[in-house]
């Protein structure tokens, strides 16, 4: 199971609707980084047929079969911290992460 937040929902709600189409957003991870993960997020027009499809706070989320492994449990959070702001990731599956807090370990 993928878990948006209010402000993570209300973040992609406003990006589609600005962007005027789309089905909601795939999360997925790479290779990358110094710990070995990294997580992609990208629109979605139309879904796959072999993603997994959860429903959040009004938003569907696609998670490819790959990427399922590394995020059941995940719970996506749209922040601000000072003059940054962006989505924080909290991963029960998650062992650690690199210095710089791009990527992550399972």
């Amino acid at each position: 199971m993928i878990q948006l937040t209010e402000r993570a929902s209300q973040h992609v709600k406003n990006f589609l609707e600005n962007r005027g189409h789309g089905a909601g957003i795939r999360v997925g991870v790479r290779t990358a980084g110094c710990s070995g993960l990294a997580y992609v997020l990208e629109f979605v027009d139309e879904a796959d047929s072999n993603d997994t499809r959860f429903e959040s706070n009004g938003v569907s989320v696609f998670v490819d079969p790959k990427s399922m492994v590394y995020l059941n449990g995940l719970q996506m959070d749209y922040v601000k911290e000072g003059l940054n702001e962006g989505f924080k990731f909290t991963n029960p599956n998650q062992k650690g992460e690199c210095g710089c807090g791009e990527s992550f370990t399972v």
